[in-house]
């Protein structure tokens, strides 16, 4: 049965990703640094983790195995997560795999490294309706294929 993780901390598609769980009938776990509301529901279950760097991480990364979806727009759990069979897919709507984490995580440190050294200020892009239909579209996808035995 495939679980869903939510690394909740942050993560503007929670709801979308409630809709989406419920429909398909799967558990949910929404994992937090911090108490959050969950929706009553039996399939969703809030797991809140201790304030500890990356202990939320750790608790999906130590659970997430083939057949399993977390969503998540922290890389380095990303690159965890599917070195341990799960499918990843971002709040933005990006399906990372294992012929892409490379280079996303690659990106990813080359930006940090620049923000550091001052080279680059600001934050993202916007999060906007584009990129919740995007999740929506890919987290949809991913279950059915996962669903086909792909």
């Amino acid at each position: 049965m495939t679980i869903l993780y939510l690394d909740a901390d942050g993560c503007p598609v929670k709801e979308e990703a409630y809709r989406v769980a419920e429909r398909y009938g799967l558990h949910t776990f929404v994992v937090a640094n911090a108490w959050l509301r969950v929706p009553e529901s039996a399939a969703i279950e809030r797991v809140t983790v201790g304030d500890r760097l990356d202990e939320a991480d750790d608790w999906i990364a130590e659970r997430a195995k083939p057949g399993d979806i977390v969503v998540t727009s922290d890389i380095p759990l990303a690159d965890r997560a599917i070195k341990a069979g799960a499918r990843v897919v971002t709040p933005d709507g990006r399906v990372l795999d294992a012929r892409t984490i490379g280079d996303v995580l690659a990106t990813r440190n080359l930006m940090t490294d620049l923000r550091e050294a001052g080279t680059i200020r600001g934050g993202g892009r916007p999060f906007g309706k584009a990129e919740r239909s995007r999740f929506l579209e890919a987290l949809d996808r991913v279950i059915v294929a996962i669903s086909r035995g792909r």
